[in-house]
């Protein structure tokens, strides 16, 4: 519970009618959870207009409106306050609410269209065995210094996002890990919020179904480095060509990493293997369990910032090479029948060359490699036949299959990832719609040594068609479909 006025502070208005002395119990922007006493916030969404739900929130016991536009009649006991940008308002009412929570502990953001779950997870975790207390919100799951709370979006509304802050404070969190979407920089979901560093991992293709151009994407990205405090940091991946532009108007200290260029923290990878990685780190050889590439850039970025946050070298370089990264992302396990099975959660172009690659440079050139891909419905479509021709480049056999279809038609879907495959690849290339088909066959294709890519959906325990979700898990149904041979 908290006045009105305290709740306000900051939000620029440009309007108020009634008193801001009253007490408010929560904050909502969706009317069916207002109760008695709420502030209703009127959000206009891109699937529907808060605008449109003010009375059923007033009739549901709002004591105060927040609203872009005043509707044509107010009721005189309610508290209205006019804005710009209701989307905004939330962001900065739901932190005042909850008493400002991520000032009271180190709040470190991670943005770019790989590796954001797998830098913020190995953070956590490398901060736990360091003796801390965590939170962590991410993809896959939220956690609160082991307590699993589990994840619906990448990054949470305002209010939850608040909510959960604030329960990390009471329990007596040093440090937030946390994944920052571009959704959420344009949602304004992070307003009100203050960041002790952000990480920007890299920028590839994807999610121009919401933002329309690359351009827009970008701009996204960096609005979230353009915001930061003069107290924080921003750390880049330089390697990567958008890397510089993230730095280019934050008021953070500027810092770097890379594989490949001169940056302020750099590794080399000495050894690639299915058992994992051997990178010297600033001059320091480390194993480390994890496999790619694209992971020696994430545990450089984890290492990176663990040193920006004052933590001692041995210990963190020690802590690194015990874990194993986050559930999904190239979760490898070898077979009775002695196949090697991966699952990922790579769902654009750049990922799946990213996997593909890695598992080049591991095979020993004899062995097959099929891949098993497809693409999400209601989702940008223009990554389909990249997709497809990438995993077509990449594999000695593909079959194209159904992801999240979503509201769309599989076969369609299908269909927009085959005009991506050559004449000389068709050859390779099976589609089969059913994905636990597609499963199946792959494994009756695979002989010992083969490796099977099973990629999309990674650590997801559903499969979601015409709006109904239903229960799958990628890792559970190739481990299924395996044991099946040899019964």
């Amino acid at each position: 519970m908290r006045l009105l006025s305290d709740i306000l502070a900051g939000i620029p208005a440009t309007e108020l009618q009634g008193s801001a002395d009253m007490e408010i119990v929560s904050i909502a922007f969706d009317s069916r959870k207002v109760i008695k006493g709420s502030l209703f916030v009127a959000v206009k969404g891109t699937q529907s207009d808060g605008h449109d739900f003010i009375d059923t929130a007033i009739a549901n016991g709002a004591s105060a409106i927040i609203c872009e536009d005043l509707p044509a009649h107010t009721a005189a006991e309610v508290a209205f306050i006019m804005v710009a940008d209701s989307a905004a308002a939330l962001g900065l009412a739901a932190a005042n609410f909850f008493d400002k929570p991520s000032e009271k502990l180190k709040l470190v953001g991670v943005t770019g269209t790989n590796g954001k779950t797998t830098v913020a997870t190995l953070l956590y975790q490398l901060f736990r065995d360091l003796g801390y207390k965590c939170g962590l919100l991410s993809t896959v799951e939220n956690q609160i210094n082991g307590q699993i709370i589990p994840s619906t979006h990448t990054t949470p509304d305002q209010v939850e996002l608040n909510k959960l802050l604030d329960e990390m404070v009471i329990k007596g969190c040093d440090y937030c890990f946390m994944e920052v979407s571009s959704h959420a920089v344009v949602q304004h979901r992070i307003e009100g919020l203050t960041f002790s560093g952000a990480i920007f991992t890299n920028l590839t293709h994807d999610h121009l179904d919401y933002h329309k151009t690359f351009d827009n994407y970008l701009k996204a990205k960096k609005t979230f480095f353009d915001t930061l405090p003069k107290s924080a940091f921003a750390l880049t991946n330089i390697d990567d060509k958008n890397g510089e532009v993230m730095l280019q108007n934050t008021k953070a200290h500027k810092k770097s990493y890379a594989l490949k260029s001169m940056a302020d923290y750099r590794a080399k990878i000495l050894e690639n293997q299915f058992g994992g990685l051997l990178l010297q780190i600033n001059n320091e050889e480390v194993w480390f369990k994890m496999v790619g590439s694209f992971n020696a850039y994430n545990l450089l970025a984890v290492y990176a910032t663990a040193m920006l946050l004052d933590q001692d070298k041995a210990k963190v370089l020690v802590s690194l090479s015990k874990l194993k990264g986050a559930e999904g992302r190239f979760d490898y396990f070898i077979s009775p029948n002695k196949v090697i099975g991966i699952v990922d959660y790579a769902h654009t172009p750049d990922a799946v060359q990213n996997v593909l690659s890695t598992i080049q440079n591991i095979r020993k050139g004899t062995e097959k490699v099929i891949t098993i891909i497809g693409c999400g419905g209601d989702r940008d479509k223009t990554k389909r036949p990249v997709m497809a021709k990438v995993a077509c480049e990449w594999s000695d056999k593909v079959i194209l299959t159904s992801d999240n279809p979503r509201s769309e038609d599989p076969g369609q879907i299908i269909k927009d990832m085959e005009a991506g495959v050559g004449p000389s690849q068709q050859r390779k290339t099976l589609s089969i719609a059913n994905r636990r088909e597609a499963i199946k066959t792959a494994c009756h294709l695979a002989e010992p040594g083969d490796i099977i890519l099973l990629a999309g959906k990674g650590h997801e325990k559903y499969q979601e068609v015409k709006g109904v979700k239903s229960h799958f898990d990628d890792k559970e149904e190739l481990i299924n479909a395996f044991n099946q041979l040899i019964n």
